[in-house]
């Protein structure tokens, strides 16, 4: 079996059990920011994929981090993914997970990048903005990342739409020629 077609497997497995469980939003979303966040901290990401440590040992690691914080399946589809050897696919399972969800429900997958969290309200305006602009029906999965500082930075398959303030801030140094 190719890799991909073993990543979309394991995808579908998750999608599958959440969706079974009624949760597939809420799980889903967890699972997006969790796989952000191994791939942008290179230690937690060696923790999770080291095959010296057993897979106990790697499971307690996201229960640690996930705990109470997200929903028990999120937890365990993270578990089942590292008892199946299949820790270092995790970020492109979960990336699946996420393209299969948004297919299923005829939606585009909105890649967002915040300084911070946002709210409900705010999801769904951006939703709609990102829905106006593309002219598609958008899902929104944010990624809070430090390195926006403020406003967004969303992706929207191939169409990237900058509204960062470092944006910002490099078209105001162009416009007044610096």
């Amino acid at each position: 079996m190719a890799s991909g077609d073993v990543v979309q497997g394991y995808a579908r497995a998750l999608f599958a059990a959440a969706e079974s469980e009624g949760v597939l939003d809420k799980v889903g979303d967890e699972l997006y920011a969790f796989a952000r966040a191994v791939d942008q901290n290179p230690a937690l990401r060696e923790a999770l994929t080291d095959a010296a440590l057993p897979a106990d040992r790697r499971k307690a690691v996201v229960v640690d981090l996930l705990g109470e914080r997200a929903h028990p399946l999120a937890t365990a589809l993270v578990g089942f993914v590292i008892d199946a050897g299949r820790a270092r696919d995790l970020g492109k399972i979960i990336d699946e997970l996420a393209r299969i969800a948004a297919q299923e429900r005829e939606h585009e997958l909105a890649e967002v990048r915040t300084a911070v969290a946002l709210t409900e309200a705010q999801r769904d305006r951006l939703a709609a903005a990102l829905s106006a602009a593309t002219g598609r029906r958008v899902e929104v999965k944010v990624v809070v990342d430090e390195t926006v500082v403020g406003g967004v930075l969303a992706r929207v398959g191939d169409l990237v739409f900058d509204g960062s303030l470092a944006s910002r801030l490099e078209g105001a140094k162009h416009a007044l020629g610096s």
